[in-house]
């Protein structure tokens, strides 16, 4: 899910009879075995993380060192002494660099939940190109295996190890060799048969310098006069790094803060603050619940979901179709066989909620005069 993935292999002491991953999560609406979406197995002793001395990469945390001390002035710089229209220009970039990855990587190529037509699909590449968070081939990759073995140790960024290990360590270590010997039987098939996806593939170390960073730095300088310093740190390095930070937080704050009214067994939440930045990523639980679904939430185009508007809007324009969304009968199902009782329909205490169900309800360390918690009050906040 971001550069320089590719080039962290496992360390050379692992060995082959180490205990395997199992596959925890569903990828496709074609992997679900059960009516609400789910799997038969019970996966919550299968999600794990080993206890293995982490090998860390000091190349990578160097660099991602100095990105980060360097987007801190292009942060200072925005206040200080860039102009106005590099800001809004910077912004640009980091709202086209997040439709790639989330709608185009994520939403697209990972997890099929829509088709596109080559219009589309072109502008998305050109958008995840500007990211820089690795090729979509190899993006996908890895997010496909953190949903087939999420919380494992052939997840990428497994929440198991905590939360700076999924938001950036793994970033700054050797893979674990799951990840290695799991992706290898992954099936990139479909990814292999898309020529744009192969294309930027095969020359992504030519377009991505020129789309991230040449660019953004040039542009600004030949179009309003802007500085080198303004241009170089606020319209690329500081609008790099935050895009970063805010897809990582996909990956680590929306694992472990917020409700889970979907299902209780997983780490992924409800987070509504990183929906705000990631266009509508934020609400994990049910995406992990239906990663099938097109929207990547039940609120549709409402509020922050940025994402789901632009691919209705290429819709009307007949660039996307087949677009998959869940059905409000297979949500309630799972909702109350697996979630925490904070979704707004279909949670604790709603109308449909008959005496003899509330009778063999069991409501442990009762509190009164409080909200549940910060994720139960954000579900009713959002939903209602």
């Amino acid at each position: 899910m971001a550069p320089y993935s590719r080039s962290i292999e496992a360390p050379d002491n692992w060995k082959s009879d180490d205990a395997p991953s199992e596959q925890t999560g569903v990828l496709f609406d074609c992997d679900v075995e059960t009516i609400d979406g789910g799997r038969l197995i019970d996966t919550c002793n299968l999600k794990r993380a080993d206890d293995r001395k982490l090998v860390w990469v000091w190349r990578n945390i160097i660099l991602f060192a100095m990105v980060h001390l360097a987007a801190l002035y292009g942060g200072y710089l925005i206040f200080a002494k860039a102009k106005f229209y590099t800001t809004i220009f910077a912004a640009v970039l980091y709202s086209c660099g997040m439709l790639g990855v989330t709608v185009g990587a994520h939403r697209l190529w990972s997890h099929r939940s829509y088709k596109a037509k080559w219009p589309m699909r072109l502008i998305l590449t050109i958008f995840n190109t500007i990211a820089f968070q690795d090729s979509i081939y190899h993006w996908v990759r890895d997010h496909r295996m953190h949903h087939k073995y999420s919380e494992t140790d052939a997840d990428p960024h497994n929440t198991s190890r905590g939360f700076f290990y999924s938001h950036i360590g793994w970033l700054l270590c050797k893979k674990h060799p799951e990840v290695t010997l799991k992706g290898k039987g992954l099936n990139m098939s479909d990814l292999r048969k898309d020529p744009l996806v192969m294309f930027q593939h095969k020359h992504y170390y030519t377009l991505m310098p020129l789309s991230c960073f040449i660019l953004p730095t040039v542009l600004p300088m030949l179009c309003w006069n802007e500085s080198l310093e303004c241009s170089l740190f606020v319209a690329t390095l500081f609008r790099w790094c935050l895009q970063l930070n805010m897809t990582w937080l996909v990956n680590s704050a929306a694992h472990k803060y917020g409700g889970r009214p979907y299902d209780t067994t997983m780490n992924p939440s409800q987070n509504a603050y990183v929906s705000v930045m990631t266009f509508g990523e934020g609400w994990h639980n049910f995406h992990h619940v239906f990663p099938w679904d097109y929207r990547t939430s039940e609120l549709g185009n409402f509020t922050m979901g940025l994402g789901t508007i632009f691919i209705d809007f290429c819709g009307t324009l007949g660039w996307a179709y087949d677009r998959k969304s869940v059905t409000p009968d297979m949500i309630q199902k799972r909702s109350k066989r697996t979630g925490d009782g904070s979704h707004a329909l279909w949670g604790w205490g709603d109308k449909d909620m008959t005496p003899e169900e509330r009778k063999y309800v069991i409501v442990h360390k009762r509190r009164t005069k409080r909200r549940l918690s910060t994720g139960v009050s954000a579900a009713h906040f959002v939903n209602n």
